[in-house]
């Protein structure tokens, strides 16, 4: 395999064998930040394409300034918020059967609980609140840059990524009844 700013290099010229190989290193990445921001596989995998198409069509602006694998994902991030946008799916859900109980959950509950689990309690959340929960979470963006990039207030972040993690509770605390 050939290092990253090689690849990158190739890329920019157009070579296919280079494409294929970027495509080999880096599907798996996207595809994890578009399953992040869809429900479905299939919806992520047509969001998958999509991205690689738009990463291969901006390759050239690429500077090799900072981090490529942190360039894809912004890329990545921002294309699959515009998809949701485009979709009409953003915080358009009913989140009324949301309902937060006073209960607590222990570590324990939570440590028992393997990955997969986790990520399909995330799924379940309305698209706005797993949006801005991934968004937080796990991008690591602050309240003031999500509203900036969805064009929302900032106490608006806040109050969804709240909702979001007291449904994200009632979820653990019904499944371990």
């Amino acid at each position: 395999m050939i290092d990253n700013v090689q690849l990158i290099k190739q890329c920019q010229k157009k070579s296919k064998k280079a494409f294929d190989e970027l495509f080999r290193t880096y599907s798996s990445l996207i595809y994890g930040i578009c399953l992040r921001y869809t429900k479905d596989q299939h919806e992520a995998q047509d969001l998958l394409q999509e991205c690689f198409i738009r990463i291969l069509n901006k390759i050239d602006h690429y500077n090799f300034k900072g981090s490529f694998e942190g360039w894809i994902k912004r890329l990545t991030v921002n294309h699959a918020l515009n998809y949701l946008k485009s979709k009409q799916h953003f915080m358009a859900e009913d989140i009324s059967s949301y309902e937060i109980e006073n209960q607590q959950i222990t570590s324990d509950v939570i440590s028992d609980m393997n990955a997969q689990d986790i990520i399909q309690m995330i799924n379940k959340l309305p698209v706005g609140y797993r949006t801005i929960f991934n968004l937080h979470v796990i991008e690591g963006y602050k309240h003031t840059e999500i509203a900036e990039i969805l064009e929302i207030s900032d106490i608006t972040s806040r109050t969804q990524f709240k909702k979001a993690r007291e449904a994200l509770i009632q979820m653990i605390i019904e499944s371990n009844k």
